[in-house]
């Protein structure tokens, strides 16, 4: 028997189905489902979509349009981050329609001169107009034209970070230069990323460019090149430039526009409470938001780059490293020899008794990566006041990270103390027997003694607190 033709309202019915069908697999699709997205502001900021504009494009036009506003992204007195940042013959440019709503320039910019002290040579560094100026979108039309060339990418592709920087001469020095700059530059950029992890994870793209607009290129690496490990570790693809490429842009006669730029000076942190207090130029930074792994991806970059896992030193549970950072041979703020050589055995009396790891090192015999290696797996580090103690920022942070600092008494300085305390570790500092942490930590006084070699420490109390720190730590395990 056959079958009959469908009748025309079955094949009306069929149609409509496979319309319906079609519809929903097709709205569905994971190819051009599109969700909804809720992203705090600050979020939205670290990112933008990469585009397929061309690659060759290099300068942002607005014809008869006003020019693009400069905006404020985040702010702390000399560290300050802005998208759409004008420069022109030299000077900074500030675009805003409302300048009420902006910092002080002298809390962003200075001249950029040597630091010296007092109320003259505090106001000889307040900006001048040469140096930046907040000007209106009329005025930037009138100055600037139609248009200005683009620094670092292509507009709305990436978000890129170059950092300006009017740097001091201490740059030079490795503690200057990791604990204070980059520090604060770190502190400053990772405020836009509150969710980092404790494994070094983050949303912010890496800076792309280093800009120095006052220092030539042979001004800036250190004696024992930790500088330039620090900072190829850090970012392998940075590029820098320094003044004589600030002096190119200007002699191009040309404006500039910076799509995100971070403006770092010494000069105007100092105007901050953070720095009135602890003396320390990145202190000013730590008034932005962020997270206790702020410094991770900083600190694992340079330790994978050595080696070594970025989970070494990390937890409570494996066997602790002691690490004593000797200055004996170096000439300059050294212990007591007597007392020195107690330390030692005081402390290889803890390796015997507890088998824990102890090293008693010079740093400058060490290379770099031996000395990020080391400084990487320490859980608690010592020595007198100095340069080698700056290798306490590639210490994994844990509950028993501990830094130990030795002093002529009645001398101090932040320098250490607030370091290891702003990457969440505990320091305590040593006069001769008499131990102190935070917050009962004296006023920073440099008395006589300070850098000289006879600086007194009791090596029985130093390895009292070793265990006790270490001791704490595995009852809270158990």
């Amino acid at each position: 028997m056959s079958i009959p033709p469908p009748t025309r309202r079955e094949v009306l019915i069929v149609g409509v189905l496979a319309i319906l069908v079609l519809y929903f697999f097709s709205s569905s699709s994971p190819s051009t489902y599109k969700p909804s997205l809720v992203v705090a502001d600050h979020e939205s900021l670290i990112q933008q979509p990469q585009s397929t504009q061309d690659f060759l494009h290099s300068r942002l036009t607005w014809g008869p349009s006003p020019v693009p506003a400069t905006q404020l992204i985040s702010h702390a007195p000399g560290w300050t981050l802005f998208d759409k940042l004008y420069i022109y013959k030299g000077t900074v440019y500030v675009v805003s329609d409302h300048p009420e709503t902006l910092p002080d320039v002298s809390t962003m910019y200075s001249k950029g001169i040597e630091i010296q002290e007092g109320k003259e040579a505090e106001d000889s560094r307040l900006p001048s107009s040469d140096d930046i100026q907040i000007i209106s979108t009329k005025q930037a039309k009138t100055l600037f034209g139609t248009g200005a060339q683009i620094i670092d990418g292509v507009t709305t592709c990436t978000v890129s970070c170059p950092w300006l920087i009017r740097a001091p001469p201490s740059i030079t020095h490795y503690y200057h230069w990791s604990a204070e700059l980059w520090f604060g530059l770190w502190r400053t950029y990772s405020s836009l990323d509150r969710h980092i992890t404790i494994n070094g994870t983050t949303s912010l793209p890496p800076p792309r460019r280093l800009m120095f607009n006052r220092i030539d290129a042979q001004h800036w690496r250190d004696y024992a090149s930790m500088n330039q490990w620090v900072i190829r570790a850090s970012f392998p693809s940075l590029t820098m430039e320094f003044v004589d490429d600030w002096r190119d842009r200007i002699d191009l006669g040309v404006p500039f526009v910076f799509e995100r730029v971070l403006l770092a000076d010494r000069s105007s942190s100092m105007i901050s409470y953070n720095y009135q207090r602890y003396q320390r130029s990145a202190a000013a930074a730590f008034g932005l938001p962020g997270n206790a792994y702020w410094w991770m991806p900083i600190r694992n970059n340079v330790v994978k780059a050595a080696g070594l896992d970025a989970a070494a030193g990390g937890g409570t549970l494996g066997n602790p490293v002691i690490t004593y950072i000797s200055r004996q041979e170096w000439g300059r703020r050294m212990l007591i020899p007597e007392h020195h050589e107690r330390l030692v055995a005081e402390l290889y009396k803890l390796r015997d008794e507890f088998g824990w790891e102890v090293n008693v090192v010079s740093m400058d015999k060490l290379s770099r990566k031996e000395q990020i290696q080391l400084s990487g797996r320490t859980t608690i580090l010592m020595g007198v006041h100095g340069n080698g103690l700056t290798s306490l920022l590639w210490m994994n942070p844990t509950p028993r990270s501990t830094v130990i600092e030795f002093f002529f008494p009645g001398g101090f300085a932040h320098d250490y103390e607030y370091t290891t305390r702003a990457l969440g570790m505990t320091h305590y500092g040593f006069w001769n027997s008499e131990s102190f942490t935070s917050p009962g930590v004296p006023l920073p006084a440099y008395v006589e003694g300070f850098q000289g070699n006879s600086i007194p420490i009791d090596g029985e109390a130093v390895a009292r607190l070793v265990r006790d720190r270490l001791g704490l730590t595995m009852e809270d395990d158990d």
